[in-house]
């Protein structure tokens, strides 16, 4: 049996400025959690197609990298982790 495509990868953005990168099977429910966990974000954008939950979590692991690569190794202001 084939495996569930219905997973993708985001970020949160204040203004131009990723603030956390995530993974997720309903956008709209996950922005709302963000909102009521009190993060402070201007947009929730999806950054794939639907893959598999395991796909997706493997994209923003390697997302992660890039973006500590990027950032003198910090995660994005809300990631606790390295891989997500």
């Amino acid at each position: 049996m084939a495996k569930k495509r219905d997973t993708v990868t985001y970020d949160l953005k204040d203004g131009h400025k990723i603030i956390y990168r995530g993974t997720t099977n309903d956008p709209k429910a996950r922005e709302e959690e963000h909102l009521a966990a009190g993060k402070k974000f201007t947009k929730l954008a999806v950054t794939s197609r639907k893959m598999t939950e395991e796909s997706a979590k493997a994209k923003e692991s390697k997302a992660l990298k890039i973006y500590r690569k990027d950032h003198g190794g910090k995660n994005p202001k809300y990631n606790k982790d390295t891989d997500g």
